[in-house]
């Protein structure tokens, strides 16, 4: 059966897929616009499935922020190739999926799958049929949301969006600009926690152990080793605690003294690097 290029145009605007693959599925179903939508669909599943065993580390990580600024949201997409990660689409998709779960705040992947893409297709259907128009694996990895009532949420993400941040700010003072000095400088470092009181007790311990064994096997007498390891254990907070790291802007200062100078306090952050 010959098919009109409206027929196929109206197809490909529906579903985003390729002119001769709309083509050969409007020859297969006669015409029936409905079900070649429904056999492009069985076909991405079928790509879908054929790629589920394979790896599927690159991709994209993306933010989203509401008008207020009292809530973000951060989605880690992956795909197989570097190329697709830069596929328009692949970026769309990304983009709304991440809009969705900053609206929807779904409580795990599963129901982040179920919200609705666009008008009756979920984010789970949309991502099944991108696959079938790309032919990679797509995986949504993970997703977190942070909000606040008195705060604002600030998000960096790091050119070429393998790398992104949100960071909850309180104060006064300049919280968009000093915000996302701070979100950076996250991004940058890679602190483990704002204070050290919220470092857990188990890596304080390990750092404590490992200090104290390098002593000992340094030779270092016995009398100076607590002292050793108490210095080594300050030098650590300094190196992986945010408030206590030099700022990356000036590091004359720490990122407490800076901020407490922009009257501002940071209550927590969530950092994304492709894969971690």
């Amino acid at each position: 059966m010959s098919v009109s290029a409206k027929q196929v145009k109206e197809l490909r605007d529906a579903t985003g897929v390729g002119m001769m693959d709309c083509k050969e599925a409007l020859q297969e179903t006669d015409g029936d616009f409905d079900e070649a939508v429904s056999l492009l669909r069985k076909k991405g599943q079928e790509v879908a499935d054929d790629r589920a065993a394979v790896e599927a580390d690159e991709g994209l990580v993306v933010t989203a922020v509401s008008d207020d600024g009292h809530a973000g949201a951060i989605v880690e997409i992956n795909c197989e190739t570097d190329f697709v990660a830069r596929n328009e689409d692949f970026q769309s998709f990304a983009d709304t999926a991440a809009e969705r779960v900053l609206e929807e705040t779904p409580d795990d992947l599963e129901a982040l799958e179920s919200l609705p893409y666009e008008d009756d297709v979920t984010i789970e259907e949309e991502l099944v049929a991108l696959t079938g128009r790309i032919g990679e694996k797509l995986t949504i990895r993970r997703f977190d949301v942070l909000e606040s009532e008195e705060g604002q949420i600030i998000s960096y993400v790091h050119p070429g969006s393998k790398l992104g941040v949100l960071v909850e700010v309180h104060g006064d003072g300049k919280a968009e600009e000093t915000g996302r000095d701070v979100a950076m400088q996250v991004a940058a470092l890679e602190p483990i926690a704002v204070t050290r009181d919220e470092v857990p007790d188990e890596v304080k311990e390990e750092e404590r152990e490992v200090a104290r064994e390098a002593a000992v096997n340094e030779g270092k007498p016995e009398h100076v080793i607590d002292n050793i390891v108490e210095g080594k254990l300050e030098r650590f907070f300094e190196d992986h605690v945010l408030m206590e790291q030099a700022f990356v802007k000036d590091s004359s200062v720490s990122v407490k003294d800076m901020l407490d100078d922009a009257d501002l306090s940071v209550a927590r952050f969530t950092r994304y690097a492709l894969g971690d």
